[in-house]
């Protein structure tokens, strides 16, 4: 038996229809597809303890499902006591079946548990099919256990597609489930 994710069958047989039809396209392969979802997660006061950032490696590994690394500081500030090469954050890019994975899980059961929640603003396109929104907790991942949270940090999400336009990007991101602002 071969299992493959549920948004994954979703694109295939319901999204690359839809598509096609709503942009005109000629063939299939000219449908956007999402590549990767990148996630990152800063740890700011990591410069005084170092156990935060391992921390957040766990915590994000736990959301994620897959290995999180290490960000490391790329030059030296000293007004906030940072080197080069100090860790100070965590990273995470999925692909593939973990990628579609993700998804499900972030639409489905993380973004409906924020708290005052009235949609994902669309301001987050770069012009390149591509977009990234903020997370303020990452405590509405049912992988958190509460009562082992040390700190409350955010985290960046940001999707990779291979659309040509923000628009294109838009209808794919809105077909697979994603709730943007009215």
């Amino acid at each position: 038996m071969d299992y493959a994710p549920r948004l994954k069958e979703k694109y295939y047989k319901e999204i690359v229809p839809a598509l096609t039809e709503e942009f005109q396209y000629k063939t299939v392969m000219q449908v956007p597809r999402l590549t990767k979802i990148s996630v990152n997660q800063g740890v700011g006061d990591a410069v005084a303890d170092k156990k935060l950032v391992d921390f957040a490696i766990e915590e994000l590994s736990n959301i994620t499902g897959q290995k999180a690394v290490a960000t490391k500081s790329k030059k030296d500030i000293s007004n906030f006591k940072l080197r080069r090469g100090m860790p100070v954050g965590a990273r995470v890019t999925l692909r593939g079946e973990n990628m579609y994975e993700f998804l499900d899980r972030l639409i489905s059961v993380a973004i409906p548990r924020i708290r005052d929640f009235k949609g994902i603003s669309d301001k987050g396109f770069d012009g390149r099919g591509n977009f990234s929104f903020g997370i303020t907790e990452q405590i509405i991942f049912p992988e958190i256990n509460m009562d082992k949270v040390n700190q409350i940090t955010g985290m960046d999400i940001n999707f990779v597609t291979t659309a040509d336009t923000d628009k294109e990007s838009y209808a794919l991101l809105k077909a697979f489930g994603i709730p943007f602002k009215k």
